[in-house]
């Protein structure tokens, strides 16, 4: 691990490596959220009709995807999802059940987006806290969470040869996660809130914005030329009024 204080722009190393510490998640959690991970993972291959490797492979990009990302961003090697005895092995069971019992967890969706919400907000609190550790400036640190929460879905999608789903308009995924990072980049922080409400907080957050915009159809912005509609609505007030009175649409 590289010396604490030799980042720019971080706060006093003792009071970050204090909170990065506390934000440790319990390994139940912690599997918890690689089942649910593999599990989406698992049931896309299903539904596509993918062979047996097929679901294996994708199981493992939904539910250690984000973390393989992250340890080899951060030098951490080799990465915790092959150090960790637990790990695979969940993954691997987790992929015969969606294997066998595909039809019958597809009927459980609306339990499914709940949990792979919670999942989003536990993978950005995790990869955050490891990049808090590793002596990161905050900006890194909302990143590495991030990339963390999204990493699974990204493999997922170049193993299925499709634009990347985060990077489309649709309900809150990357943004939520990016949201959720930095928000508790501020308040482990310069707030200096404690750690644990701190990552509940985060992990609440994330999963509400994933939830609400799949249940109301909220989607993530998409670029705008601000130039050209400020023109549009510039050249819009000076049409002449219609016979009516009334301008010109």
């Amino acid at each position: 691990m590289r010396p604490r204080g030799t980042v720019t722009g971080e706060w006093p190393s003792v009071e970050i490596l204090a909170a990065a510490e506390g934000l440790r998640v319990p390994a139940a959690v912690d599997l918890a959220a690689i089942v649910i991970g593999a599990l989406t993972g698992g049931l896309l291959a299903a539904r596509e009709g993918f062979a047996v490797s097929g679901v294996l492979l994708l199981a493992v990009s939904g539910g250690l995807g984000g973390g393989l990302i992250r340890d080899v961003m951060l030098g951490d090697l080799p990465p915790v999802a092959l150090t960790n005895e637990v790990y695979l092995p969940t993954v691997a069971i987790t992929a015969a059940v969606t294997f066998f019992f595909s039809g019958w967890l597809s009927r459980l969706t609306g339990l499914l987006v709940v949990l792979d919400a919670v999942t989003l907000g536990f993978f950005t609190v995790i990869g955050a806290q490891k990049a808090e550790l590793a002596g990161l400036p905050s900006a890194s640190v909302a990143f590495i969470g991030t990339l963390t929460a999204v990493g699974g879905a990204l493999i997922r999608d170049v193993l299925l040869a499709q634009r990347a789903d985060i990077v489309q308009p649709g309900p809150y995924n990357a943004v939520a996660a990016l949201i959720g990072a930095t928000a508790l980049t501020v308040l482990a922080g310069p707030v200096g809130m404690d750690p644990l409400p701190v990552a509940a907080l985060v992990i609440v957050l994330v999963a509400a914005l994933r939830v609400l915009s799949v249940w109301r159809g909220w989607e993530a912005p998409v670029a705008v030329d601000l130039p050209e509609r400020a023109r549009d609505r510039l050249v819009r007030r000076r049409r002449p009024p219609r016979a009516d009175g009334r301008r010109r649409r």
